[in-house]
């Protein structure tokens, strides 16, 4: 089970700001834990690289995108409000209302957004969705030259909302997705380190994929490591709320356990390996089923080199790109579990072909 400082750990990565290209200031977070137990470097797309049994055979890579969405500034008008545009995939009425902590050259500059009043919309307006160009940042300043002392056209914010604890072991953080995943891959690491197999394990926290579509720090992380076998970690939808379809997405509950994708870009036998390692350890898991891609590092990692034979864990996750997405300690404890349990299983006799 994660322990107080894990968990202290974990709040601290969750709080700090890195949207995709910023992600500077959790990867040194990151950076700093795992040479705690592990071989770490960096590379200059921004991933950060922690290895384990360097000598062992085969090469098994877990990737967890470090980055969160945010946005970014594009102006400045003459009277000191920001403009923006997104970092990533944003439903825009998240940001009505919502405080902003801009990462300003001398350190973080807050504030909020702006938005005409309700009672000076006309009834029309009222009905119509506010888009990104419909807001406004407001930083107190009182001029553009005023605005220009504190930030610059090209910084990146986040919404600022700190970490929650909740009842039942239920954490509520705005960077859930993926700093978990890069927490999860960290700790599944430290958790092999402690009984390795015979593997090399690296774990990776990935840059970029929420504006990865070129495959952003995953794809240029597996070319280095070269790994034989990668399981990439992200999180998946939960369903266990009002107004979502299951016949859509699945069934898979808060609390419920790691989600195991099966399909799509996902290896068989990587798949065949996490599901017989949770039965071993008795950890329950759901299956997501995926005809296509899977909107992961899953979908480049299997890709590079002569090809990679790649898994995926999810995490459930309520409330994704948002500023309260929330996950159970449960479920992420019981996923560093099975995946060290995974690496320990596979050895240089394990046959990644399907036949």
């Amino acid at each position: 089970m994660l322990n107080e400082t894990q968990v202290t750990f974990l709040k601290s990565l969750l709080d700090c700001p890195g949207p995709s290209g910023f992600e500077s200031a959790p990867a040194r977070l990151w950076r700093a834990e795992a040479a705690t137990f592990a071989a770490v470097e960096g590379d200059v797309i921004g991933n950060s690289i922690a290895t384990v049994n360097p000598g062992g055979s085969p090469t098994i890579l877990l990737a967890g995108h470090i980055d969160e969405i945010g946005v970014i500034v594009t102006y400045i008008d003459d009277h000191g409000f920001l403009f923006l545009a997104p970092i990533g995939g944003w439903d825009s009425q998240v940001l009505i209302g919502q405080r902003l902590r801009i990462l300003g050259r001398d350190g973080d500059v807050h504030g909020v957004i702006g938005k005409k009043p309700i009672h000076l919309m006309k009834p029309d307006e009222r009905e119509k969705v506010s888009k990104l160009a419909d807001i406004w940042v407001d930083i107190g300043a009182t001029s553009r030259e005023d605005a220009l002392k504190l930030v610059s056209v090209g910084d990146a914010a986040v919404i600022d909302a700190p970490v929650r604890v909740l009842p039942n072991r239920r954490i509520v953080s705005r960077a859930i997705d993926n700093r978990i995943g890069a927490f999860v891959v960290l700790d599944a690491l430290r958790r092999y380190a402690a009984r390795p197999g015979t593997a090399r394990v690296v774990a990776v926290a990935t840059t970029q994929e929420e504006i990865g579509f070129h495959g952003g720090g995953a794809l240029v992380g597996a070319q280095r490591v070269a790994p034989t076998m990668a399981i990439a970690v992200d999180v998946t939808f939960a369903t266990d709320h009002p107004s979502i379809e299951k016949k859509e997405v699945g069934e898979h509950a808060i609390g419920g356990g790691p989600v195991l994708t099966r399909g799509s870009v996902v290896s068989p036998v990587v798949f065949t390996v996490l599901r017989d390692a949770a039965a071993r350890l008795d950890i329950p898991v759901t299956v997501h089923a995926a005809g296509r891609g899977t909107s992961t590092d899953a979908d480049f990692l299997h890709l590079a080199r002569e090809g990679v034979a790649t898994g995926l864990v999810s995490i459930p996750n309520r409330y994704m790109h948002s500023p309260n997405e929330l996950v159970s300690l449960d479920d992420v404890d019981r996923a560093a579990d099975l995946i060290a349990e995974a690496c320990r299983a596979v050895t240089s006799d394990t046959d990644f072909t399907a036949r």
